[in-house]
């Protein structure tokens, strides 16, 4: 086996022509390099993978405190080690290596952590690819092993991701439902800038095609400012721009059949009026609630103001993030976190402001500090 440093005394064996081809081509003066050469590939991509998952472990342990996640990272990469034999080592030519000054103006920078993880994330997976593939040649056990490894690894970023979505749920106090406006990207770009973190997208009279359309470019707009983007209502629209979660209404899907269409890693809201809604939906598993209408409100004239009374109940009883909604303001919002509510939604607050941006300052400047990334 290559992990031993053997695979030069022991051809392989069975029918694999290639790297039988392989291991009697070696014994030829003029492929003498091409052992070194693949020894080379396998130490870079060794490294490469091991300093990746490295990375993203110290996310894991001081990022999200998450003991099991670092685990897995951590056993990953020792497996990773047990293949980093001395033979591989042996063939480092860091000095002659042609690519150790080549770089790309995307490496250069991350913009917040989401990119961070992300890209590292590529890192690995695409080195465990290149693992697989090279190890065909000189060590099928090890080809295997690699190809068991990056099915771990997908595993685990969509663990890890779940994790990211659902801190930045709890870190930000401030959740914007949008309504449909002339100027829609314009106002909720403003509002990202003004510190927004958390923008469900709201429209109820578009056809699907504008829906896919408009999500689909929030969704990359929130994106670019490491901003959550969810659906209101639409769990196949949620799905086809994948949006970072749903948010369903008392009528819409049961949230573990939207669960079960958009995967454990997304984040599934949904509103409450009252303090049975409010237990319903926790027992479902959702991993937020709306409490509401707190006030009257134009965008559900049907629904009777919930009051402040229900923020109250929120308060001493939900056991999950909750966010008090409905025609809540800069004028008003005083009244709702003296109620006890730590996250408020808004619509026209933000969406029919004069200045976005300065309308999300003054917000989140009314709104109880809560801990949240650099």
């Amino acid at each position: 086996m290559l992990a031993n440093n053997n695979f030069a005394v022991n051809p392989p064996r069975g029918p694999n022509p290639a790297a039988v081809y392989f291991y009697h081509s070696l014994l030829q003066p003029p492929m003498t390099g091409t052992l070194k050469a693949v020894y080379r590939i396998l130490d870079a991509n060794l490294d490469r993978a091991r300093e990746g998952l490295r990375i993203i472990e110290e996310w894991c342990r001081f990022g999200l405190n998450d003991q099991f996640l670092t685990a897995q990272c951590k056993n990953l990469r020792q497996t990773l080690a047990s293949w980093h034999s001395s033979a591989i080592r042996a063939a480092r030519d860091t000095q002659n290596d042609v690519g150790t000054s080549l770089t790309h103006p995307q490496e250069e920078t991350r913009k917040d952590i989401s990119s961070l993880l992300q890209a590292n994330f590529c890192r690995v997976q695409e080195a465990l690819r290149v693992l697989e593939e090279y190890g065909k040649l000189v060590d099928t056990s090890l080809a295997q092993a690699m190809k068991d490894l990056r099915y771990q690894v997908y595993i685990l970023e969509s663990k890890l991701m779940s994790q990211h979505r659902k801190q930045l749920l709890k870190q930000h106090p401030l959740y914007l439902v949008t309504s449909p406006v002339d100027n829609l990207y314009e106002v909720v770009e403003a509002a990202l800038q003004g510190g927004l973190k958390l923008v469900q997208y709201r429209s109820k009279n578009q056809d699907d095609y504008t829906r896919w359309q408009q999500a689909n470019k929030l969704r990359q707009l929130c994106h670019d400012y490491n901003a959550l983007f969810l659906v209101n209502d639409r769990v196949d629209i949620a799905l086809a721009v994948d949006a970072d979660g749903v948010h369903l209404g008392q009528n819409d899907l049961p949230v573990a059949v939207a669960r079960q269409i958009l995967g454990n890693d997304k984040i599934i809201g949904k509103s409450t009026t009252n303090p049975q809604e409010m237990e319903k939906a926790i027992a479902e598993g959702a991993d937020y609630i709306g409490v509401g209408p707190v006030y009257a409100t134009p965008t559900k004239p049907e629904k009777k103001p919930a009051g402040l009374e229900y923020v109250r109940y929120a308060r001493e009883h939900a056991t999950i993030p909750w966010f008090a909604i409905g025609g809540i303001d800069v004028d008003n919002v005083q009244e709702v976190v003296a109620a006890g509510a730590c996250q408020v939604a808004v619509v026209r607050a933000i969406m029919h402001a004069t200045d976005p941006k300065q309308a999300t300052q003054r917000l989140l400047a009314q709104l109880p500090p809560l801990d949240k990334l650099a």
